[in-house]
């Protein structure tokens, strides 16, 4: 596995910073959901290339609207991140859904029903 060195960690931070920034207060689509989150970048060594991994809380037709907004505002972006950010080339950007955010919430409220049951069953023995 490669080896991600410092100067490319800045770039994904600085990268993942403004694309945040760009689709929470600069895009106007109303196909974009509000609760819409930008969790991971990947910028190529060369910058040309940027994976960004998007998470939406809501439902999987927001979801796909989202991706769908996204994808059309491309252009959009790509030239406010090149406004933004001062690099020698101004990465392409393709969107991928990251649905961690959403498992996470899942498997905490799931822990929290055994916690509940375990301590009902605890109150039921007494």
């Amino acid at each position: 596995m490669k080896r991600t060195s410092i100067k490319n960690t800045r770039i994904n931070g600085e990268v993942l910073k403004e694309l945040s920034r760009i689709i929470s207060y600069d895009i106007k689509d109303p196909r974009i959901h509000p609760m819409t989150s930008v969790t991971h970048v990947m910028v190529t060594s060369d910058l040309k290339e940027c994976k960004a991994y998007i998470s939406v809380l809501g439902d999987e037709e927001a979801l796909s609207e989202t991706m769908e907004g996204l994808r059309s505002a491309s252009g959009f972006i790509r030239k406010e991140l090149a406004k933004s950010i001062n690099l020698r080339n101004t990465p392409e950007i393709t969107f991928y859904s990251d649905n961690s955010i959403e498992y996470a919430i899942n498997m905490s409220k799931k822990i929290d029903d055994v916690i509940k049951q375990q301590e009902h069953d605890e109150d039921d023995a007494e």
